[in-house]
């Protein structure tokens, strides 16, 4: 995985109050820990940074501290509920050949056989373990001509060499199962067969965020 250059900034003032004014400057509070270091309150550039962590578990080149430069991988981001800017990114430092643990994308490419089958996919992301320089920016899933009744399980993926599992090899990825029609009712005929009102309800997500509470 390429990494990103990041001009990073260390910052002294720290607490809700210096926070957003960094956000007002268009720049976004941060802390780096990792390694056994203390941790490090950062300012990045919100712009930069927004365009970097478009891309999954992106490493980030954390240049201008004051000891060097130094390689990161973004561990939470928090973001505004209702705008979606980046509020706070917490990164941890990471080391060239040094393994992590991390999340990757699950992508389906290929189309299942002609019929009444759906595929049913049980994991959009899946855990592995990788060399922190080397992550995978997806698994791609191969679905061409499955047919109802047919699965994939984490056993089954092809994995980039040297990245390995960290579910068990019989967790369920996706399913080709039937898609559920609705039989009509038969009326007499010439006339339209009487169906029951449908009575529905939905139910709807909210989201919070919070200021910053490292610093």
């Amino acid at each position: 995985m390429p990494e990103v250059k990041i001009a990073a900034e260390t910052r002294e003032e720290y607490g809700k109050g210096a926070a957003r004014q960094l956000r007002r400057e268009g720049r976004v509070p941060a802390v780096l820990y990792g390694h056994g270091t203390e941790t490090r309150h950062l300012s990045l550039p919100g712009h930069d940074l927004m365009l970097a962590l478009k891309t999954p578990n992106v490493l980030l080149r954390l240049d201008g501290l004051r000891n060097g430069s130094e390689i990161a991988l973004p561990k939470a981001v928090q973001r505004d509920p209702v705008r979606g800017f980046i509020e706070h990114v917490d990164l941890i430092l990471v080391r060239r050949g040094e393994k992590v643990t991390i999340e990757v994308p699950i992508r389906v490419i290929g189309e299942i056989a002609p019929g009444d089958g759906m595929i049913n996919q049980q994991l959009i992301q899946i855990p592995l373990e990788a060399d922190a320089t080397n992550i995978p920016q997806g698994i791609d899933v191969d679905v061409e001509g499955l047919e109802v009744g047919q699965a994939i399980h984490a056993s089954g993926l092809k994995l980039p060499e040297g990245v390995t599992l960290q579910v068990e090899p019989d967790t369920l990825v996706l399913a080709v199962i039937a898609q559920q029609g609705a039989e009509e009712p038969e009326g007499e005929e010439g006339e339209a067969a009487e169906v029951p009102e449908a009575v529905g309800s939905a139910a709807g997500e909210s989201g919070g965020g919070e200021e910053e509470s490292a610093g």
